[in-house]
């Protein structure tokens, strides 16, 4: 048997250690690997988004709050999903994380059977989060190739454009057009101008 775990990682932020305990324990116990942080600012000096994984924050902590952890996150583009650990005084600014993206809330005391439901509904968001930004990744990368010409003449075949309506566009005559096109095709590794569309319709958005 495995000594490593197989069902994810969960960070686990609270200031209060009984609770860091508590937590690290029932899930260790369900085989995930925990690990957790006394503060949203050790936290971040030591988060690494390449991991697939979740994060279970306190919403009331000395120092950063866990409201404004995830303020953080979201500025960063990361795509870790959050359940805030709430009092029973805590659920409208419950409710305000969930609007900025949080994908639930727990109130103490919370049960065992709740809590894991909740992390794996996390990992598994986790995981499509993480295979999507590695497809847009990968997106970028093969976009990247083009030279500013090709990525014109792309931008008009995705908008319907005739290589006819293309060359009058540009400025350049039809044959040119068509080489044009055929190094984007062989570049983006398209066989067909339907798989030229789903590359270049799926592209991330850019980044500011």
């Amino acid at each position: 048997m495995s000594l490593i775990p197989k069902r994810g990682t969960v960070y686990v932020v609270d200031d209060d250690e009984a609770v860091r305990d508590s937590v690290q324990w029932l899930l260790e116990g369900q085989d995930f690997r925990v690990r957790c942080f006394e503060s949203a600012e050790t936290f971040l000096a030591r988060y690494d988004p390449r991991e697939v994984a979740c994060m279970i924050v306190d919403i009331r902590m000395n120092g950063m709050s866990g409201l404004e952890l995830q303020d953080r996150l979201v500025e960063r583009g990361s795509p870790l999903p959050i359940a805030i650990i709430t009092g029973h005084g805590d659920i409208p600014l419950a409710v305000d994380t969930m609007k900025k993206g949080a994908l639930d809330f727990i109130q103490k005391p919370f049960k065992e059977e709740q809590l894991i439901s909740l992390v794996e509904r996390m990992l598994e968001q986790a995981r499509a989060n993480f295979s999507e930004q590695q497809q847009s990744a990968s997106r970028d990368a093969l976009l990247a190739k083009l030279t500013g010409r090709e990525a014109q003449v792309l931008e008009r075949i995705v908008a319907g454009r005739l290589n006819k309506q293309i060359a009058d566009d540009l400025g350049i005559s039809i044959k040119t057009v068509e080489a044009h096109r055929a190094n984007i095709m062989e570049k983006l590794g398209a066989n067909t101008v339907a798989d030229l569309l789903k590359i270049a319709l799926k592209q991330a958005p850019a980044r500011a």
